[in-house]
C-alpha cells in the first residue's frame, strides 16, 4: 500500500473529490483525519469508514476560519501522531460574470477557496517542519491556468492557489515539504447541479476526450503526489483535464 505509515488530512472530505480522496487514501493505509464544513455527511463517512477497519477522525471545520483551522492542527498530534500529508479539497463554485458579482458573493468564493488553501498550507508547514518532512497536494483548476466565460471569481481563486503552491513549493523544498497541485478538467460532482443540460454538453464538448472526469481519477492523482513515489516532484500542477489545456 502507497501510504502506510502516512497520516493525511483532507479538507472537503465529505463530498466529490475530497471524499473519493479520502476513501482512496484509507484503502492504501493511511491513517485520516477528515474535515469539513457538512458535519452529518462527514460524519457518516467516517462511521462508514470505521466500519471497514481504517483509522479515521472526523472534525466539522470551516477552513476560511483561522481560528478552526488552527484549532484542529493543534490536536493533530494527540490523533495519530505526525502528520505527512495534506489534500487542500475544500471548494465552491460560482457562475456569475464580474458586472453581476456581488462584493459578498466574490468574497465567499475567496474565502473558501484562496484563503482556505492558505490556511490549510499555513498550518501544515507549521506542523511539517518540525520532522522536515511532508506532501500538501491542493486542488486547483484548470480555471486556475485558461480562461473561461462568467466565472471571475472562482477563476481569481483558483488562479491563486496555482501561483500559491509554486510559491510554497519552492520556499520549503530544502526542508523536505513538497507543495503540488492537482487542476481537475470538468468532473462529475455536486458543484455541476446548477448547470443546465445545454452547458453539461457545451463544458463535456471542450474535453479531447469528449466526457467529464471521474472524482476517482483526481484522487489517483492526489494519491500519486501523496506517495514516496513522486519523491522528487515539487511546485507541480499536474492536469487532470482529459486533454482540456492540451488544445
Amino acid at each position: 500500500m502507497l501510504l502506510n505509515n502516512k497520516v493525511a488530512l483532507i479538507t472537503g472530505a465529505s463530498s466529490g473529490i475530497g471524499k473519493a480522496t479520502s476513501k482512496l487514501f484509507a484503502e492504501n493505509g493511511a491513517k485520516l483525519i477528515l474535515l469539513d464544513v457538512n458535519e452529518n455527511e462527514g460524519k457518516k463517512l467516517e462511521n462508514s469508514l470505521l466500519s471497514e477497519g481504517y483509522e479515521v477522525k472526523f472534525i466539522a471545520c470551516d477552513v476560511s476560519k483561522e481560528k478552526e483551522v488552527q484549532s484542529v492542527f493543534k490536536t493533530i498530534s494527540n490523533i495519530f501522531g505526525t502528520l505527512t500529508t495534506v489534500v487542500a479539497s475544500a471548494g465552491l463554485d460560482q457562475i456569475s460574470p464580474i458586472h453581476q458579482t456581488s462584493i459578498d458573493d466574490w468574497q465567499k468564493i475567496i474565502d473558501v477557496n484562496l484563503t482556505g488553501v492558505f490556511l490549510t498550507n499555513k498550518f501544515a508547514i507549521i506542523e511539517m517542519l518540525k520532522n522536515k518532512y511532508g506532501s500538501i497536494i491542493n486542488i486547483s483548476s484548470i480555471i486556475g491556468h485558461v480562461g473561461q466565460e462568467n466565472i471571475s471569481s472562482y477563476a481569481a481563486s483558483k488562479g491563486g492557489v496555482t501561483n500559491l503552491t509554486r510559491s510554497a513549493a519552492v520556499t520549503y523544498a530544502e526542508q523536505g515539504i513538497r507543495v503540488n497541485a492537482v487542476c481537475p478538467g470538468y468532473i462529475k460532482t455536486n458543484l455541476l447541479t446548477d448547470l443546465t443540460e445545454e452547458m453539461v454538453k457545451e463544458r463535456v464538448d471542450r474535453h479531447p476526450m469528449k466526457r467529464m472526469g471521474t472524482p476517482e481519477e483526481v484522487a489517483e492523482a492526489c494519491l500519486f503526489l501523496a506517495s514516496d513515489k513522486s519523491s522528487f516532484i515539487t511546485g507541480e500542477n499536474l492536469m487532470v483535464d482529459g486533454g482540456y489545456t492540451a488544445q
